[in-house]
């Protein structure tokens, strides 16, 4: 089958030719801007300006923050089992609870935050992700919903809910804090997202056949609790996208003085040994910025540093070795001609 297209006076085909328009033509009014050395010097010196001091304000509520960060998972280990650690986070029979003392270098002004965090951990890695049912935790119509929850979807043909890997692997360390004897409640209702919450996890969906099968991959959950009010849960199921990560724990409401010896009661339970991760309980304060973080400040403070460099290049040029505006001269045609 041949398609025919006509042909106009000069060969050219009128099936290619573009629409006539200003837009097509290229002819639509525009703005040229020339960088003038005042214009460019301009530029630099606002964007040094701004940044700049952006940086020094970033970093300044950035050393503001107060942190404290301890990592448990190696000396929480008995002496007896340093040569086989995994052996002992498996065990059932094994004592996992380890005491010690962290002292406050500041003090910290609530609200303060306990997190745990992990390293070498892969929450972003595809399966995992992708092994949980977003039907089956928003309603309990969806409980059948286990499909990609392998293999953690059934147990004896019945449903688990919450079913699939990243539920299964659930974070059950457990922390508490005390001063001089006074134990430091720890909040943990208000760490999940109100949009989790109220949205992604039901209210009529309760725990069903939930760490029952021979493996168990980590915490329980209270059967009598719906879904939406176990925010343990939902703060881990929020999957992070780096390997190393902290999530809320829980909340403390009140001060802690400089140089207070806080002992931290922990349960050891998590298997991190397995893949050679680590954990760390994290007590922080907030600023403005959120947690510590000098990261912000230092980008502003070098993007701005470089630009008032190169202002004052741009400036000590313009003033030392002054030319005119499109001097032709400097083509490099005419200054080959003019070497010749």
């Amino acid at each position: 089958m041949e398609v025919s297209t006509t042909n106009n006076a000069n060969g050219a085909s009128t099936k290619s030719k573009p629409h006539h328009s200003r837009f097509t033509q290229q002819e639509l009014p525009a703005w040229k801007p020339i960088l003038t050395p005042g214009w460019v010097i301009t530029s630099f010196l606002a964007i040094a300006f701004l940044f700049i001091p952006i940086g020094l304000i970033s970093l300044f509520a950035s050393e503001r923050v107060v942190e404290i960060v301890y990592r448990y998972d190696q000396e929480c280990i008995p002496e007896m089992y340093c040569d086989n650690v995994t052996g002992y986070i498996q065990s059932s029979h094994t004592n996992k609870t380890c005491i010690k003392n962290v002292t406050v270098p500041k003090k910290m002004i609530a609200p303060i935050f306990v997190y745990y965090q992990l390293d070498n951990f892969y929450q972003n890695h595809r399966r995992y992700v992708k092994s949980r049912s977003d039907k089956q935790l928003r309603s309990a119509s969806g409980e059948f919903s286990t499909k990609g929850c392998e293999p953690e979807a059934k147990l004896g043909g019945a449903p688990i809910v919450p079913c699939g890997l990243i539920a299964w692997s659930l974070f059950n360390d457990t922390y508490s804090l005390s001063i001089e004897g006074k134990v430091i409640d720890i909040n943990k209702k208000g760490i999940a997202w109100k949009s989790d919450t109220n949205v992604k996890f039901g209210s009529n969906v309760y725990p069903k056949n939930f760490q029952a099968g021979d493996l168990i991959g980590g915490g329980k959950l209270n059967e009598s609790l719906p879904l939406n009010e176990q925010e343990d849960l939902i703060v881990w199921m929020r999957t992070a996208a780096l390997p190393t990560f902290r999530k809320l724990y829980g909340k403390i409401n009140s001060n802690l003085e400089a140089q207070d010896v806080i002992k931290v009661v922990l349960e050891n339970n998590y298997n991190t040994y397995s893949f050679g991760g680590q954990k760390k309980l994290v007590i922080s304060t907030t600023s403005w910025i959120g947690g510590k973080n000098d990261f912000l400040g230092i980008a502003y403070l070098t993007v701005g540093g470089i630009c008032l460099f190169m202002a004052l290049n741009f400036i000590l040029l313009y003033v030392f070795k002054p030319r005119p505006l499109g001097d032709p001269s400097y083509l490099s045609w005419n200054r080959n001609s003019s070497r010749q």
